[in-house]
């Protein structure tokens, strides 16, 4: 069992039978005498995606998820559906289109990332903070590029569309930032 002063971004907890990793953490002070402080919380269920809101009273206690993190690494994708391995147990694990087609333009056969387990059960796979991959198709090199905040469009090896620097060519590989799709540098 947790209590709400055990709250911090990334803590899984159940609520209504579901495992709920939390985003964000707002108390709120009380502004009149006897009244409760209030802990607002915006967590994700990761079973459906969905992202809410729910509030609670400062020391309400809520269920601990059976849920698990492994390292484990992407293999293949299966039409819409990604399959990934637990690289303790070699188990494979099978993720549902909904949330693959969320992830996939950042994996490449053999990505490394930490597969959540809820049950027994992958439920969700957190990538790294950065993935390399490399530019198939942007325009030509801009002569005399500036400092300034030009972009152009470019296609990865895996589909993802991103704005990068006019400097960059085809085929050099870019760091990429899988929170946002922001370009960060060459590799």
């Amino acid at each position: 069992m947790f209590t709400t002063s055990d709250f911090k971004k990334g803590l899984v907890i159940q609520l209504d039978g579901a495992p709920c990793v939390l985003l964000d953490i707002l108390i709120q002070s009380p502004s009149a005498r006897g009244a409760n402080t209030m802990v607002k919380t915006k967590y994700r269920n990761l079973l459906t995606g969905q992202v809410l809101d729910k509030t609670f009273r400062s020391g309400d206690k809520v269920d601990e998820a059976d849920f698990e993190r492994h390292k484990g690494q992407f293999l293949y994708a299966d039409g819409g559906r990604g399959v990934f391995m637990d690289l303790e147990t070699y188990e494979q694990f099978e993720m549902a289109e909904e949330g693959f087609s969320l992830i996939s333009p950042y994996l490449l056969d053999g990505t490394e990332v930490t597969l959540g387990l809820f049950e027994g059960r992958m439920v969700n796979a957190d990538l790294p903070m950065t993935v390399e991959l490399t530019v198939i198709e942007t325009p030509p090199v801009i002569k005399n590029a500036t400092a300034t905040a030009e972009t152009k469009e470019a296609i990865l090896e895996t589909g993802l569309k991103i704005k990068v620097p006019p400097y960059l060519e085809t085929g050099q590989r870019i760091k990429v930032d899988t929170r946002d799709g922001r370009f960060i540098s060459r590799a």
